[in-house]
């Protein structure tokens, strides 16, 4: 954890200082004071200086100090600060205190350096100079220029860290105010002593009276661990919480300590926006006490046991010597120092070798301290006046400016001075001077002083409903004071009750309604002392003007009773029988004034009752009576009964109970028609007990339906009512169902309504099937049918069946119907599809037509074709018989006149639904244009090798039948070469046995009358090339031969692909390849064996292979070694065909030759070529692409990456880049790019694919296409087709 090398903020809000070893705290004039020094004193006790011993550390109760310290932590072997501020005096040990001149609540602490470790070794004290004697006082400062400790310190036994302004010796024994009490904690653990292998508990307690959920709390030890990972067979931590008195208590259980548990512990409890904590120490003594005189190696102790003299590995001392103050925290807890005080004192009596400054004569002070609205002065003297000085606030650049006097600059001599005016909070920071390269800083440390209470608030009793004002004056203005009421904040928010006002010093709390709720201690807490008074506010006498009455009202009638008494504005409680009376929408209680009134817009029974109204405060009460008559009345509203009417099932017992009201009792009569029924009934009987009467019917009857009477008479008046029982049953059956109409798997049935419904409308019918010769039968609905009409349906042709009904009530279901008359189900044909016309002519129309999609069980007997003319609806049959073609020719027309034609398919069911053309038909002769439609593959080069068959067939459209012509290269076919066949639709071209004179541009023009339409189609006949014309030797050195040749004459009329070289030895005449596919006319052959002679020959290649023969070398190479003498090579002369280097004398050099450097960045030679494809056709993109090294070839479409997409193939060979697209659809057309990168660049080509053709909506589903992408494509075909 890095350490922060300014302020911290503490938990309660104050700034938390890091340990400096030197403060400087200069005065408001310039003149520097003393500085406090910060000390650690350890003090014997007064018997041990009597006596001469060493002082040895006592447990027992130490005698607390007339008034607490702001912050003192009482420790058994180091010292803490404390958290929160508060003062807790504890037992045993040496205790450390802090002192400060500032706000009780917001104490700046100088906190030393601490780390505790569960598994470091128990703290051990550093060893004291030999020099010192028993009476001498054991002290770790660290002294700062000029700096003073008062001489009433020196001999108390309690320790002061400090860090401000020093103190006056008279202003040491002023008592110093009592902190402000802990937020949340009401017990903090206590500091203690065990021996080690002992138990020890710490228990906190937290009141949550106020809270609204469980207080958070952690503890520490030390300043950073949370011992809450910690917990096991040594820890432990527990939570319980009292219902009644509202107290969490949290206790942390040490289990068998050990040496190294000793140290510092923390309780922190957190709830929302308050804050409390407390610091405690635990202190473990072992069974012998060691010598005072220890080794300093033994603050480095590490981890492993039992070894009594452990040299770190690293020299701690050195780094800590070297490194800043606020770094002293961080080394320590790195290398595991658990006695950082002892190391401080020993560095504080080690000299310090200061390095010279170069650009400083003197620097900042390490530390300046300042009242707030006070100034102060920052001075560095310069060795060089001349160099440039910058000042810096908390690292950014402090500017002069004209119109600010917060920052004055002023040079005197070699001294530069900044002073600081009116100082602020926000002046508390660090500031840091540049004289070129070197840097000086210093901190500065601001000083709020308290705010004191000049007048207190005094006592005040009064009445209620009085105004009450309470007044403080404090010592300073705008001061930030803080109201309480019995030790609670006093809310102060917009709805409160309490107004806080404050008027230059004076601060008011006033109390404009005052109640007995405001009675209490009320105080003003200030950071520089607090008042308190106690407020009484007691009650007025009082008077009763008005009594409440006794009241006889009649039920439903509505109530008022009320009274008048003094005082008028003193609230009340109604209460009736001794219940307390609540307002609601019936009840009113209204108080206005010196009146108080209850009000009952309706009244009831349980309203009667003695009523008393208790003015709150008093003892006294008003009371009255109120009584209620009834006239009997039937409550039928009760059974929620539509229309009063009873249903029941018949055979089921009938229970009736009806409330009654009537004050007295009313005497009840049951009646049906003119008959009375009894209470000694058997079957059907009568009673009424209490509240209600009853009507009993052991098993109902469809005769018991009917209207009953019930007549109620008291001494009040009469009231009568009437109840309609029903009894209902289930349904009868209806009858057999009938069969009007039957089709090929259906039937349409209907039926009427069962004669009796069973007392309860008829819900719905069910209705089930069955074949004839089976006995089981099928329900045909799960859901009840409303209406009279159903149609079965999934029924087998030509198989009889037969179907019957159920009736259903809210009671059940009827029995079933009779069976109905069997039917056998025959169905009709679909209707024709694909009705189109054929052919027109200036008498005839001819139409075709696909037979229907289904045509069932009956089969097919023949189509009926009919027409009418356009605009009137009698149809002619064109064909007297029935015809089993699906072609068919209407004869007899009228030329000019506009037809409709429609197709009905026949079988023994009937005639199907007609298919009728969608447009009417002109009778006329129609021309249409010619269009060629040349296959894609006939769009490019048609290429065969010689020998093999041609036989090209072209498409083409017009009407009437056109005249076709072919040509080549202007002149007619000879039809001996040459075989064409023409038919009404297409033309055919056929060659038996290809030559290369076939080869040439073939010109196919289709003429009807002065319509005339083109195409060309070249056609190639390639065959096997001629061997290359002329290969030559141009050089041999060393190892290696070069040869040159031109290429063929006759390149089988296909562009040279590439060449095979040969080479042979001499002696054998084996001919071996030395490479293959070669492009270029020159090539140097490399690796030949030396002493030997060579041949070489050539074949030429296109695509349709290698040259039948090869061209030779006419002279050999002789590959000789290098340096070989000229009388070696007399040897080769009488050759006269051998290429040899002729002797001259001189030394051969051979020739060093650079590589050529075939690197390029991508270049395409063949780009990419707009392309149609057919939907459901794979379809491919070829392109070529030159560059070296070989480039990544990257393919997308419009724009993105295609990548492990399985629609598509890619492939990449001899600088030949294919994409293939699997079966594409309409989804798949687009903008396609391949793009060839490498180091040296990169290079791209586009080309845009359209697929035509399409897919049904269920194949692009299975595609995977988008739903939106779907619809609009459908919706495209939809426009192409009805376009054509």
């Amino acid at each position: 954890m890095p350490e922060p090398t300014k302020k911290d903020e503490m938990p309660n809000g104050q700034p938390e200082e890091s340990v400096a070893p030197e403060s400087v705290a200069p005065e408001s004039n310039g003149a520097p004071l003393p500085l406090p020094e910060i000390s650690l004193e350890v003090s014997p006790p007064p018997e041990a200086v009597a006596e001469g011993k060493e002082p040895v550390e006592t447990v027992g109760d130490i005698p607390e100090p007339p008034e607490p310290e702001p912050l003192q932590a009482v420790v058994a072997q180091e010292q803490s600060p404390t958290e929160n501020g508060s003062t807790q005096p504890q037992p045993g040990g040496v205790g450390v205190k802090e002192q400060a001149e500032s706000d009780n609540s917001a104490v700046k602490e100088e906190r030393p350096p601490r780390l505790d470790d569960d598994h470091e070794a128990a703290p051990t004290p550093s060893p004291t100079p030999q020099a010192e004697d028993a009476n001498s006082v054991k002290k770790l400062s660290v002294d700062l220029p000029n700096d003073s400790v008062p001489v009433s310190a020196m001999g108390r036994k309690d320790s002061v860290w400090s860090l401000g302004e020093g103190q006056n010796l008279e202003e040491l024994d002023k008592p110093i105010d009592t902190p402000p009490l802990s937020i949340l904690l009401i017990e903090k653990p206590q500091s203690g002593t065990i021996p080690v292998g002992a138990d020890i508990s710490f228990v906190a307690k937290v009141e949550c009276k106020d809270l609204l959920r469980k207080p958070t709390i952690k503890w520490f030890k030390g300043k950073w661990m949370d011992l809450a990972s910690k917990t096991g067979k040594h820890l432990q931590l527990k939570e319980t919480f009292d219902r009644f008195t509202k107290i969490h208590t949290f206790e942390m259980h040490i289990i068998k300590a050990k040496e190294n548990y000793a140290g510092n512990y923390r309780c922190e409890v957190n709830y929302k926006d308050k804050f409390d904590s407390c610091s405690f120490d635990l202190e473990i003594k072992e069974a012998e006490q060691g010598s005072q005189n220890i080794d300093i190696r033994s603050a480095f102790k590490r981890r492993e046991p039992k070894q009594q003299d452990d040299t770190p590995e690293v020299d701690v001392w050195e780094i800590l010597k070297n490194a800043r103050p606020d770094e002293y925290e961080k080394i320590a807890f790195m290398y595991g120092i658990t006695d950082l005080r002892g190391l401080l004192r020993r560095m504080k009596k080690i000299p310090r070798e200061e390095k010279k400054s170069e650009a400083f004569a003197k620097k900042l002070d390490p530390a300046y301290q300042a009242d707030k609205g006070g100034k102060i002065r920052l001075v560095v003297d310069l060795a060089d006046p001349t160099v440039d000085l910058k000042w810096y606030k908390n690292g950014q650049e402090i500017r002069p400016s004209p119109n600010q006097r917060k920052y004055i600059f002023e040079h005197k001599g070699t001294q530069r001075i900044m002073v600081i005016n009116n100082c602020s909070m926000n002046d508390d920071a660090a500031y840091s001077v540049a004289a070129g390269d070197e840097k000086c800083s210093t901190e500065l440390f601001v000083k709020e002083l308290p705010v004191k209470i000049v007048k207190g608030i005094e006592p005040v009793k009064t009445t209620v409903n009085e105004r009450i004002e309470l007044e403080c004056e404090v010592s300073e203005e705008g001061a930030q004071v803080k109201w309480m009421k019995n030790g609670v904040e006093v809310p102060t928010g917009v709805r409160s009750r309490y107004r806080v006002k404050c008027e230059g010093t004076k601060h008011f709390l006033v109390i404009d309604d005052a109640s007995r709720e405001d009675t209490g201690t009320y105080s003003i807490m200030a950071t520089g002392g607090t008042s308190e008074a106690h407020i009484q506010v007691d009650l007025k006498p009082l008077k009763i003007y008005q009594d409440l009455q006794d009241i006889t009202v009649k039920l439903g009638e509505p109530i008022k009773m009320h009274c008048e008494i003094f005082p008028g504005n003193v609230p009340g409680r109604w209460y009736r029988n001794g219940q307390l009376i609540q307002p609601n929408d019936r009840i009113n209680i209204i108080h206005r004034n010196k009146v108080h009134r209850l009000e009952v817009q309706t009244s009831s029974l349980h309203d009667a009752g003695d009523y008393t109204f208790v003015p709150e405060g008093y003892s006294q009460s008003l009371s009255a009576k109120i009584h209620i008559i009834d006239p009997p009345r039937v409550h039928l509203d009760s059974l929620n009964l539509p229309d009063n009417t009873m249903t029941i099932v018949a055979g089921n017992k009938l229970r009736l109970e009806i409330p009654i009201t009537g004050e007295p009792a009313p005497r009840v009569v049951w009646m049906k028609g003119e008959r009375v029924i009894l209470e000694s009934g058997h079957r059907v009987r009568a009673e009424t007990y209490g509240d209600q009467t009853s009507l009993t019917i052991e098993v109902t009857e469809r005769e018991d339906t009917g209207n009953y009477k019930i007549v109620l008479q008291n001494e009040a008046g009469e009231a009568t009512a009437s109840i309609k029982i029903k009894v209902v049953d289930i349904p009868d059956p209806p009858e057999a169902p009938l069969v009007p109409v039957v089709g090929g798997d259906w039937c349409s049935m209907t039926w009427e309504p069962p004669k009796y419904d069973g007392g309860s409308p008829i819900l719905g019918y069910f209705i089930e099937r069955k074949k004839k010769q089976s006995s089981r039968w099928m329900r045909l609905n799960f859901d009840l049918i409303k209406e009279l009409l159903f149609e079965p349906k999934k029924m087998i042709e030509g198989v009889p069946y037969e179907v019957r009904i159920f009736a259903v009530n809210a009671i059940g279901v009827s029995k079933p119907s009779e069976p109905s008359k069997a039917f056998t189900p025959l169905a009709v044909t679909s209707e024709p599809t694909m009705l189109v016309v054929d052919d027109v002519t200036d008498t005839t129309v001819t139409v075709k037509w696909r037979p229907p999609e289904t045509i069932g069980a009956a089969g097919l007997d023949g189509y009926l074709v009919e027409y009418c003319i356009e605009g009137t609806d009698d149809w002619v049959a064109s064909n007297t018989e029935l015809t089993e073609k699906t072609r068919h020719t209407i004869t007899g027309l009228t030329p000019g006149t506009k037809i409709l034609v429609r197709v009905k398919a026949i079988n023994a069911a009937g005639a199907s639904t007609p298919r009728t053309l969608q447009h009417s038909v002109m009778v006329k002769e129609v021309i249409e244009p010619p269009k060629i439609r040349v296959p894609r593959h006939l769009k490019q080069t048609y290429t065969r090798r010689v020998g093999e068959a041609v036989n090209l067939v072209v498409p083409f459209m017009g009407k009437p039948r056109p005249k076709v012509l072919w040509s080549k290269d202007g002149k007619p076919i000879e039809p001996t070469h040459v075989s064409i066949r023409n038919t009404d639709c297409d033309s055919i071209i056929f060659i038996r046995k290809a030559e290369r004179s076939h080869s040439g541009k073939y010109e196919m023009t289709v003429q009807v009358e002065n319509h005339v339409d083109t195409a060309i189609i070249d056609i190639q006949i390639v065959d096997l090339p001629g061997p290359p014309q002329c290969v030559t030797i141009e050089d041999v050195w060393g190892g290696n031969v070069a040869l040159v040749w031109t290429p063929p004459k006759d390149n089988g009329n296909a562009p040279i692909i590439g060449y095979t070289i040969q080479k042979a030895d001499k002696k054998t005449m084996e001919w071996f390849t030395c490479i293959e596919h070669y492009h270029r006319t020159c090539i140097t052959i490399t690796e030949l064996v030396v002493g030997n002679e060579y041949f070489f020959r050539i074949y030429s290649e296109n695509m349709c292979g290698l040259s039948e023969t090869a061209t030779q070398t006419k002279k050999s190479a002789l590959i000789l070694k290098e340096g070989i003498s000229p009388h070696d090579t007399t040897q080769y002369h009488a050759q006269p065909h051998s290429f040899t280097l002729t002797p001259t004398g001189l030394q051969v050099k051979t020739p060093e030759y650079n590589d050529h450097d075939f690197k390029e960045a991508p270049k395409f030679t063949q780009p990419l070529i707009n392309t149609f494809a057919i939907a459901g056709y794979n379809a491919t993109l070829n392109c070529s692409v030159r560059a070296n090294p070989r480039p990544k070839v990257i393919w997308m479409k419009n724009k993105i990456i295609i990548v492990d997409d399985p629609r598509y193939r890619m492939f990449s060979n001899q600088g030949v880049c294919t994409l293939e697209i699997r079966k594409p659809s309409p989804y798949d057309g687009g903008l396609y790019t391949c793009k060839a990168i490498n180091d040296l660049g990169e290079a791209h080509v586009e080309c845009k694919l359209e697929v035509k053709g399409g897919f049904t909506f269920y194949e692009l589903m299975q595609r995977g296409v988008p739903l939106n992408l779907i619809d609009k494509y459908m919706s495209e075909v939809k426009v192409v087709e009805q376009e054509k």
